[in-house]
């Protein structure tokens, strides 16, 4: 099989034959909603939805520290993300602590509380997404992942042009 030029974009596809069935959005979307919602129903019983059990994630991954990282990293605004740990404070699982060092940033910590049941989301998520993939073989999971990737790095490079075409149009 011959390999494609990595610098040439695609033409997989074209809008005279477009098909709703192999659109890439569509496919993912169709595949993280159902993700999400086998992840619900998991921790569901722990009083945990999406909007909460994937801050707590972070936090215990590490990942993120504040609001504003949260919010960036979710692709939500500040003010839902706010609400959010809100609801997570109020049910005892995030404390919000002022920033020894900058008086001006509120770092989140996990309660012990809110430690415990982050420790649920990783083991749920493996069998969701474990689940998802039955029927995949190693290699055919490993294939996919790299794709996966390679679109993701993509997409990066992607944003970062139009970075530089938007800063240069300011300009």
């Amino acid at each position: 099989m011959e390999s494609a030029d990595p610098t040439t974009p695609a033409s997989f596809y074209r809008p005279d034959a477009w098909n709703a069935e192999d659109s890439l959005g569509m496919l993912f979307k169709r595949v993280m909603q159902s993700i999400a919602l086998q992840a619900d129903r998991r921790l569901a019983g722990h009083g945990l939805t999406h909007v909460q059990w994937v801050p707590l994630m972070k936090l215990k991954l590490g990942q993120c520290a504040t609001v504003a990282a949260l919010a960036r990293d979710l692709q939500t605004d500040a003010g839902a993300m706010t609400r959010s740990l809100d609801r997570l404070e109020a049910k005892g699982l995030v404390a919000r602590v002022r920033s020894g060092t900058d008086r001006r940033v509120v770092n989140l910590e996990l309660t012990q509380e809110g430690d415990r049941l982050a420790s649920l989301v990783l083991p749920a998520l493996a069998e969701v997404f474990n689940d998802h993939l039955t029927g995949f073989s190693q290699d055919e999971w490993q294939t996919l992942l790299s794709l996966l990737r390679r679109m993701a790095r993509n997409g990066d490079a992607l944003r970062g042009a139009e970075g530089t075409a938007d800063a240069a149009e300011a300009a």
